[in-house]
C-alpha cells in the first residue's frame, strides 16, 4: 500500500468515526430528547379539585395536587366559552389553593387544568343555580 493509500484510508475512518461520535454523544442530540431525563408524568390521583359551597357570596372551589417531584406546573382556569381566566406557573412540592368565583344568578362552567409538559389533568364543573322560594301562610 503507497502512502496516498494510506492516507486515505485513514481520513475515511477519522471522517467516519467522527461522525458517529457527533451523532451518538452530540449535546443536541440529549437535548432533543429532553436531555436522556423523562420528567414525571402526572396522574388522576394526584389531582382533588372539589367545589366547597358558597361563602360570603362567593362560589368556593379547592384545588390541591401533590406534586412530589417539585417541577414546574401550571394551573389554568377556563371559563364556559373555554376562555383562560387565570393562569399561573407553581413549583410547590404539595399544592393547595383556594378559588372563588363571584356569585351571581348565572350557572358558570368552570373548567380547571393541571399542566406539566405534555401531560394535564382537566376537570370541568358545572354549577346550577336553583332558586326556590319558601311561602308560610298562616290564618287568621
Amino acid at each position: 500500500m503507497n502512502t496516498n493509500t494510506k492516507n486515505h484510508a485513514f481520513k475515511v475512518i477519522a471522517v467516519a468515526l467522527t461522525a458517529v461520535l457527533f451523532l451518538f454523544g452530540s449535546p443536541l442530540t440529549s437535548k432533543a430528547n429532553g436531555g436522556g431525563k423523562k420528567s414525571p408524568s402526572i396522574t388522576q390521583a394526584q389531582v382533588s379539585i372539589t367545589y366547597q359551597g358558597v361563602s360570603d357570596n362567593s362560589l368556593v372551589f379547592k384545588v390541591d395536587y401533590e406534586n412530589l417531584s417539585g417541577q414546574k406546573f401550571w394551573l389554568i382556569i377556563k371559563n364556559d366559552n373555554g376562555d383562560v381566566v387565570y393562569q399561573k406557573h407553581y413549583s410547590d412540592a404539595r399544592f393547595a389553593k383556594t378559588i372563588y368565583f363571584q356569585n351571581t344568578d348565572a350557572n358558570i362552567n368552570p373548567t380547571f387544568v393541571i399542566r406539566t409538559g405534555n401531560d394535564e389533568v382537566v376537570r370541568q364543573f358545572q354549577v346550577n343555580k336553583i332558586i326556590t322560594e319558601t311561602t308560610v301562610v298562616t290564618g287568621l
